[in-house]
């Protein structure tokens, strides 16, 4: 298994090798070869326990790596309308989608799209029943397992009064007419353990139903490809869940597709003070990194200093929040240096937003074992200005 084994979330890896200078500013850089580490490491877990393992384009969308997603999984999960064509356009394979709330009109061609459709709520499944079985498409429901294991509310779906998914207390067998399979998504950057103690919670409120039900859809969340996650624990799980009540089990991991997979690289511009070191960057938390104001978190940066010279860094949008937050350089700072953000391939390019008219990152790939670079979108003015016509 040495072969498969990943870093920590943040570690720079092969990219401490990589010339900054050879990307535009502000670029993604994606490298193929961690994404194919990770995908391996899915692929094994998959295959030893027995699980459909989907990548979940939610996170991590970059279809030009869904050849190879094609050869490691076995397809993908969307939550929506667009990411379900894209899966069955770009990655093939099953696909299923969830939404919260499904539009009539979006329906048709959802099902015809979908290989599972999931609801949120027993009225939508309802609501959509007959045609989903007219069109031979597997039935789901989300259920909240009323459990929490998340450390932020904002990302918890089983905090108060969520709208994520069936309380479990509130599941009825007229709940579960027509309902092929169940999902429950609970999980966020976690290990295994988080998944087992929301399973001992939740498996005996589920038992009066499971000998009905084709699968189990665990979600995502799961940090497989992490060094330290317990990945034979996770199989062992899955295996006994298959062989106790007979129904087959599906993971959807998304950050785990992309796990230490890319950075994001960006440019000093400006270096003004203000009761301290100040930086201005062509990197926009506000537009690039959205996660930092919404979490908030603290991206971590390709060999920050312990001690030296410490600098906040903003962006250059006029939001006084577009801050990332305070890091530190052996030397001081100068206009025109390169830096990166480290973990930067998911939930990154897929939230990025041209709020000021700030340019979106170029999005590149690159190949660590040969050195190989591409650039796969550069973004301009069109792309600004065609969402405001």
């Amino acid at each position: 298994m040495s072969d498969m084994m990943t870093t920590q979330a943040g570690d720079a890896g092969a990219f401490r090798n990589f010339d900054l200078s050879r990307v535009p500013t502000p670029c993604f850089v994606v490298d193929e070869k961690a994404v194919e580490r990770n995908l391996r490491i899915l692929a094994d877990v998959g295959t030893r326990s027995g699980a459909h393992v989907l990548s979940a384009l939610k996170a991590f969308s970059m279809f030009s790596l869904a050849p190879l997603v094609r050869q490691y999984l076995g397809g993908t999960c969307a939550s929506g309308i667009y990411e379900a064509r894209l899966g069955r356009e770009e990655y093939g394979g099953e696909v299923a989608t969830f939404c919260a709330g499904y539009k009539d009109a979006d329906m048709a061609e959802i099902l015809s799209l979908s290989d599972h459709v999931i609801f949120n709520s027993p009225a939508q499944k309802v609501r959509f029943l007959n045609q989903a079985k007219a069109a031979e498409v597997q039935v789901g429901l989300r259920i909240n397992p009323e459990h929490s294991e998340g450390e932020i509310p904002k990302y918890d779906p089983c905090a108060p009064c969520s709208r994520l998914g069936t309380p479990v207390s509130q599941l009825t067998a007229d709940a579960l007419d027509g309902v092929d399979g169940l999902h429950m998504h609970t999980l966020c950057e976690q290990g295994f353990a988080p998944l087992h103690s929301t399973w001992e919670a939740v498996a005996p409120k589920l038992k009066p139903f499971l000998a009905q039900l084709k699968w189990l859809n665990f979600g995502g969340g799961h940090h497989i490809t992490r060094d330290d996650y317990d990945r034979e624990g996770l199989i062992a799980f899955i295996k006994g869940i298959r062989e106790t009540y007979d129904i087959e089990v599906y993971l959807e991991p998304g950050e785990a597709v992309a796990l230490d997979a890319g950075i994001l690289v960006g440019e000093i511009l400006d270096l003004p003070t203000n009761g301290m070191k100040l930086a201005i960057t062509d990197i926009s938390a506000t537009c690039h990194m959205p996660d930092v104001i919404e979490a908030p978190y603290r991206p971590a940066l390709m060999n920050e200093a312990k001690a030296g010279h410490t600098y906040r860094l903003g962006g250059p949008s006029c939001l006084a929040g577009d801050v990332i937050g305070d890091y530190t350089w052996e030397q001081p700072l100068k206009i025109g240096q390169r830096f990166a953000f480290l973990d930067q391939a998911h939930y990154s390019m897929v939230k990025t937003n041209t709020f000021n008219g700030v340019p979106l990152p170029t999005i590149a790939l690159w190949n660590s074992d040969t050195g190989d670079l591409k650039i796969v979108k550069k973004f301009g003015y069109e792309d600004f200005k065609e969402r405001l016509s």
